[in-house]
């Protein structure tokens, strides 16, 4: 099997006008990783709108699980295109049947008032953090064939949780996490676009788990369901994903079987490059 590569992934059949194919990693979960498809109907977008608009912001929602041993079929539709903005809903496809919509706002850049109340929290540098998939390599002999199969789609992108929280303990604490990521490959010679499809993709890593903090439950616990709803995300500045990231979350609430967290992304200088909000499924059933 060939290295698996964001950029690969993240490159999509053109089928037609307005419908494109994405081909699926599977990182061993129970259906197909939710950043997937944020990756791919970010970069299946793109395709439709003029090379001077860059994404700003996008509002979906998961409605059915997908199949990771299948690709994905991006159908989209152009709502509006402006002298400044122009919207795109994106529906993700398998089977014939949609799994996921969203709808994506681009923005022709241009100067304006410009403030950041967000201040980066003070954590250890990245080369002083160990590696989340070290948790993977020392645990090998525990893993599942299908968990082993799948550890070369965990490895492009690097991502080192600070405080070890990175959802597989089950220690009670506050639902607060720190996480450094990066793209393992270089993506200098990338557009924008590929940066943020990239960032997109690893935005849902360790997310919703971080409402299980408060609770002592760690996302491999039988008792737990656990699915991503919706998944909102607004792009501030440019930046580059072959640099460190930091990506600070926390969950505000859980309750009614639903988890809500939020999430800022900080370049290493301290700008607020992005934020995150997902709500999702964190229902607990009886084992018995």
């Amino acid at each position: 099997m060939s290295e698996a590569k964001l950029e690969h992934l993240l490159d999509l059949e053109r089928i037609e006008d307005g419908f494109y194919r994405g081909q699926s990693w599977d990182l061993g979960f129970r259906a197909l990783y939710g950043g997937q498809v944020l990756g791919q109907s970010i970069a299946a977008a793109y395709q439709t709108v003029e090379p001077t608009h860059v994404i700003h912001s996008l509002h979906s929602y998961f409605l059915l699980p997908g199949d990771a041993k299948k690709p994905v079929v991006y159908d989209i539709e152009n709502v509006r295109d402006g002298r400044s903005f122009s919207s795109r809903r994106v529906k993700a496809i398998q089977n014939g049947r949609i799994i996921f919509d969203m709808t994506a706002s681009f923005q022709k850049p241009e100067d304006g008032l410009s403030h950041q109340f967000a201040k980066m929290p003070k954590v250890a540098s990245p080369d002083k953090v160990q590696q989340d998939i070290r948790f993977y390599e020392d645990n090998y002999d525990k893993l599942s064939d299908h968990m082993k199969e799948s550890l070369s789609y965990h490895r492009p992108v690097d991502i080192r949780t600070v405080d070890s929280a990175n959802g597989y303990t089950a220690e009670k604490r506050d639902p607060k996490r720190c996480i450094w990521m990066k793209s393992r490959d270089s993506l200098d010679d990338s557009p924008l676009s590929m940066h943020q499809a990239s960032l997109a993709y690893a935005s849902d890593y360790h997310f919703l788990s971080t409402s299980l903090q408060p609770h002592g439950l760690a996302v491999h616990d039988k008792s737990l369901r656990l699915a991503t709803i919706d998944h909102a995300m607004w792009f501030h500045k440019p930046f580059k994903f072959d640099d460190w990231l930091l990506y600070e979350m926390e969950s505000p609430f859980s309750g009614t079987a639903r988890g809500l967290v939020q999430g800022k992304v900080f370049d290493q200088s301290g700008s607020l490059v992005a934020s995150t909000m997902q709500e999702g499924l964190m229902r607990q059933i009886s084992t018995k």
